[in-house]
């Protein structure tokens, strides 16, 4: 069948193989990959003040019960337990979306008297979110941060 192979046809198959594993890289697998863009605009002045996001972290951790969030068929709705609630009964949401920056979600909204908030299913498209909430308590900032799959 072969008639010879020598190193030369070795090396003939293998920059073929090369090329074709490239062109694939190139061509196929870049199709299935998700959008990423940058997660900040102002990255660096962030990145200045990020010791304070961990501060915040690390004051919610602390916490017994922390606020939780449950989709319902009108949105998102944030609860708050009664011995977590802001000093000024305002929160700072903010729906995260890494593919997509227009589809962000950032507000300040007042919690209703059952210490919940909801965000209407309008402003959210289907997709992956973070959802970040703070608040300040007893003059300390809190955050914590959850993920939603948004149908």
């Amino acid at each position: 069948m072969f008639k010879k192979f020598t190193w030369g046809h070795g090396v003939a198959v293998a920059l073929g193989s090369f090329i074709a594993f490239i062109l694939f890289m190139i061509f196929i697998f870049s199709n299935g990959q998700q959008n990423s863009e940058l997660v900040s605009d102002n990255y660096y002045e962030d990145e200045l003040v990020y010791q304070q996001v961990i501060d915040a972290k690390k004051n919610a951790e602390q916490l017994t019960e922390k606020p939780t969030f449950k989709q319902i068929p009108a949105g998102i709705k944030i609860l708050f337990p009664t011995a977590v609630l802001p000093e000024t009964r305002k929160v700072d949401f903010e729906l995260f979306r890494t593919d997509d920056a227009n589809l962000d979600v950032k507000k300040e909204l007042a919690l209703d008297a059952s210490n919940a908030l909801l965000i209407p299913k309008q402003v959210i498209s289907k997709g992956s979110y973070t959802l970040k909430i703070k608040w300040l308590q007893n003059k300390k900032p809190y955050q914590v941060d959850y993920d939603v799959l948004w149908n």
